[in-house]
């Protein structure tokens, strides 16, 4: 994440090996689309979130979601990537626990002020 500090949080994506790069067919979008999610790509290559690549060997479609004031979050389907990386030996905590231990506390962290997703 742009500005933050590389001690305080980095994510790399373990790749098997062997995998074969997947590369997803571009999808096609209605006209009236194309310009908002050029303009959130536009957007998020401004502040380093992502880069363009000019010869790249795993790409994933963009899905536009639409958001309540009418704007476009340019979202990525990664689903095709599920099977290239080893499986996590900790799974993910129950939603219902989390919720229940967050209760009486008061907190925004840097992702929820980031891109609004609170």
């Amino acid at each position: 994440m742009p500005g933050l500090d590389p001690k305080v949080a980095v994510h790399q994506l373990s790749i098997r090996k062997g995998a074969r790069p997947i590369k997803q067919a571009q999808c096609r979008f209605r006209p009236e689309l194309v310009p908002l999610i050029e303009i959130e790509v536009k957007k998020l290559i401004e502040v380093g979130f992502i880069r363009e690549v000019k010869y790249p060997t795993w790409i994933s479609s963009i899905v536009p979601v639409r958001k309540k004031n009418e704007q476009i979050r340019a979202c990525v389907d990664f689903r095709d990537l599920n099977g290239t990386y080893p499986k996590d030996d900790f799974p993910l905590p129950i939603a219902k626990h989390m919720i229940d231990a967050t209760i009486g506390h008061e907190a925004l962290s840097f992702m929820d002020g980031s891109s609004g997703y609170n």
